[in-house]
């Protein structure tokens, strides 16, 4: 199989560190997105139905399901852009899209943040792979968590913990899961949180206490160690 790490990570370890530390409503989501279809892991079937990308980390999520979607299988034109399955489309770089939701005062203001989400080189995906991340069979790009504000206070501790600093992410209050939670974390090597959109909400079963963050598979081991230190400390709050 095409792009595997030099370093075997117990994923399945780690997300049982992720659900007992953060008290996790569901799984933490692997995924991957596969340049062709040598990266499809033996053993993944593919999605039956066609639905947004926010729908697909659900299943896995919520379901235990495993499975990969080519492009034809992302509802969301946004979506399938932000992770590089699809171009975008005239609508969604003009500002039209938005502006017809009545979420911008102009198209203009539309434009301006399309151009600023982050977003995977068009058409260099061939298929997005989803898989609960105690039970993945292949190694992902980005691990995703959603959970409540208290958890992803946890998070940004253990994010800071051996380096300090401050917490910078990047969001705009659309394209969350894919964009904010997905794409950005894969192109930048960096965690970063978002507070979710109206079509995460909407479609995926995101509850309004919880929120969404995505971590690059390769820091996984030294985040988790950091997370276990973090929550245990005299001064957290459990």
């Amino acid at each position: 199989m095409e792009d595997q790490m030099r370093t075997e990570i117990s994923y399945a370890e780690i997300a049982e560190t992720l659900k007992k530390t953060l008290n996790l409503r569901g799984s933490p989501v692997a995924v991957k997105l596969a340049k062709s279809p040598e990266a499809i892991p033996e053993g993944v079937g593919p999605i039956d139905d066609t639905v947004r990308h926010c729908q697909m980390v659900s299943r896995a999520r919520l379901n235990g399901e495993i499975f990969y979607a080519t492009a034809d299988k992302h509802v969301c034109m946004g979506g399938g852009w932000a992770l590089g399955l699809k171009e975008l489309t005239k609508s969604l770089r003009t500002g039209e899209f938005y502006f017809k939701l009545g979420k911008f005062e102009s198209w203009a203001a539309c434009m301006r943040t399309i151009q600023q989400v982050p977003h995977v080189p068009e058409l260099e995906t061939y298929a997005t792979v989803y898989a609960p991340l105690e039970k993945t069979p292949f190694d992902p790009h980005v691990v995703i968590i959603v959970a409540e504000p208290r958890a992803m206070l946890k998070l940004a501790q253990a994010t800071l913990y051996r380096l300090g600093g401050r917490i910078e992410s990047s969001m705009s209050g659309i394209q969350s899961v894919c964009a904010d939670a997905t794409a950005q974390p894969y192109l930048t090597g960096r965690i970063n949180y978002s507070l979710g959109c109206d079509g995460s909400r909407r479609f995926s079963g995101i509850e309004d206490n919880e929120q969404v963050m995505g971590i690059p598979a390769e820091i996984l081991p030294e985040f988790a160690r950091a997370l276990t230190v973090v929550t245990a400390a005299p001064g957290s709050v459990r």
